[in-house]
């Protein structure tokens, strides 16, 4: 008699069957599809304060930078806010000799950051292939490569890199890492992550409230063959 406790029984249940916790069973009668957002119309200084209040930037004792990043923005946004986010982010951790990058709280973002940040972590040339992303409602798989040209400059390869993670780490941050990590250019801290996915649909069941969500794509990773979806 209650959609909710149904709900539950029935993620259960699927979870038991497949081993995919990402899979999800869900009673919403006020469920509204979300519309991917454009990109917003207000002032790059706006948008830079938005991105500020997401990131938290530290110079720690010894030359060490600290960044604390919540959300992995898209390329599309760097480029619109790209010479703020010199000013307040990247000017200040680039003379530093090691980087800490802290994932803990990274929940959610953009797939074209990903390039767009391991690039800055490695060098212009030769280009390296980061990642494939498989869509399987388009039945299209996405080569991810690192990028020739970026705002401001690289933070290299030769200084040390840590990346912290947390069991909320997830999507968009948990492909950064694992890039990163398989790259040799990283060493992970921490606990293993959410292993989430880098997309997922909600489908309506029928003519009811009842939704499930299920992940629609997949990240292969050229190095590895595998992926840190699932596992983590």
């Amino acid at each position: 008699p209650d959609p909710g406790t149904l709900a539950s029984v029935l993620t259960e249940g699927v979870k038991n069957t497949i081993g995919d916790s990402r899979v999800k069973v869900t009673y919403e009668p006020e469920y509204v599809p979300a519309v991917p957002p454009a990109m917003p119309d207000i002032p790059p200084e706006q948008l830079a304060g938005m991105i500020k209040a997401t990131v938290k930037v530290e110079v720690l004792d010894g030359n060490i930078a600290y960044l604390k990043i919540q959300h992995i923005i898209g390329e599309e946004m760097a480029q619109k806010v790209g010479p703020l986010l010199l000013e307040y982010i990247w000017d200040k951790v680039l003379p530093t000799s090691a980087m800490i990058l802290d994932f803990r709280s990274a929940v959610s973002g953009e797939l074209s950051g990903i390039p767009y940040i391991v690039s800055y972590y490695t060098d212009s040339e030769p280009l390296i292939h980061i990642d494939s992303v498989y869509d399987r409602p388009s039945d299209i798989t996405t080569e991810l490569w690192s990028m020739p040209t970026l705002l401001g400059k690289r933070y290299g390869t030769s200084k040390p890199l840590m990346i912290l993670t947390s069991k909320n780490t997830l999507g968009v941050a948990e492909d950064v890492a694992y890039c990163l990590k398989n790259l040799k250019r990283a060493t992970i801290v921490g606990e293993n992550t959410a292993g989430g996915t880098v997309k997922i649909d909600k489908i309506k069941v029928g003519d009811t409230d009842f939704y499930v969500s299920v992940p629609v794509a997949k990240s292969i990773n050229p190095i590895t063959g595998k992926s840190w979806e699932i596992d983590g």
